[in-house]
């Protein structure tokens, strides 16, 4: 295993220090237990909103926190859930008074944890709304989930409660549109070789060379079949069939749409993916008015790509044009 770290064992922590040394007018990073906040405390009046997960998904979460977007992030080790003091240091650290939504991916342990940090919370005089997005349309179970995975549609909502908090929408508010968003996204990815977990040192999974895992989850679980490699246009339409059945996205309907590298796949082939994406929703009459492309979603070194489809109305258009400026994020400042 060749890799850019010192011990396996330490990753998530000297990443940590490495996050706090590059952007220290954004975040503020404590390391016990570890927990990234948005720099400069509190804002008054304004929802916190607060999310988390194991780390290897980067930028997912904590490259998302700043003005516009998250209040703060718990990073758990590698694949691995935060642990309940995280997510109530991070609730204690960004509640003003206003209230805190907790942004879930459905993963067992996540779901958890983030729940019994809620109690907690809720018990110390904390307002505390919970939302579990679900949207991966590949599986209906798998041996993190009871129902389907929480993946790229995290992103999304992320950005559009975080921006409906900072124009100081209550808690109800907020709780709300996040729900509306979760009914209106669908995501499907695809991996072309495995992730290599630091402190395991070798692959997660083997794929002979004419071999590709379709439905993959962001951990490396398995997806729905592995199939024979193909080219560009089979693998997009074989991700964009699946998720526009299942809402189902119909003629005439706007959405996002947001391409994602699974952590290896190079821009190149992620702009020939997206490109073959927007035509085909094209032929069926389904627009896309707001695009997102790049590594937002990863799975270390994963190589392969994932869709997320989102049903955009009025609100969800403003607030995802909204101002945001977050280490991953940046765009109306």
């Amino acid at each position: 295993m060749k890799k850019v770290m010192g011990d396996p064992e330490q990753v998530v922590g000297d990443a940590l220090l490495g996050m706090s040394a590059a952007y220290p007018e954004l975040l503020t990073v404590r390391q016990d237990p570890a927990v990234v906040l948005r720099a400069g405390g509190p804002r008054v009046g304004e929802v916190a909103v607060i999310s988390g997960g194991g780390s290897g998904h980067e930028p997912l979460h904590a490259g998302f926190v700043g003005d516009g977007m998250l209040a703060a992030a718990c990073p758990g080790p590698v694949f691995t859930s935060p642990t309940p003091d995280q997510m109530a240091a991070a609730i204690e650290a960004s509640d003003s008074g206003a209230g805190v939504l907790l942004i879930v991916k459905n993963y067992t342990g996540d779901v958890l944890n983030f729940e019994t940090a809620a109690e907690l919370a809720e018990a110390e005089g904390h307002r505390v709304r919970t939302v579990v997005i679900d949207d991966d349309v590949a599986v209906t179970d798998s041996t993190h989930t009871a129902g389907r995975r929480g993946v790229g549609g995290t992103v999304l909502l992320e950005k559009i409660a975080g921006a409906a908090a900072a124009e100081g929408t209550d808690l109800d508010g907020c709780a709300a549109l996040a729900e509306g968003v979760i009914a209106a996204v669908r995501s499907m990815g695809l991996a072309l070789s495995a992730p290599t977990v630091p402190h395991v040192g070798e692959p997660s999974f083997t794929l002979a060379e004419d071999e590709m895992e379709l439905g993959i989850g962001i951990h490396g679980e398995p997806g729905r079949e592995r199939v024979p490699f193909t080219d560009a246009e089979h693998m997009v339409g074989s991700l964009l069939d699946p998720i526009l059945a299942d809402l189902p996205f119909a003629a005439g309907d706007e959405v996002l749409l947001f391409t994602d590298s699974l952590g290896a796949t190079p821009q190149l082939e992620l702009f020939i993916a997206h490109g073959i994406a927007e035509r085909l929703l094209a032929e069926r009459d389904i627009r896309v008015t707001r695009r997102l492309v790049g590594p937002y979603i990863t799975s270390l070194d994963m190589s392969g790509i994932s869709f997320t489809v989102l049903r955009m109305d009025g609100e969800r258009t403003r607030y995802w044009d909204a101002p945001v400026h977050t280490p991953a994020l940046r765009w109306g400042r």
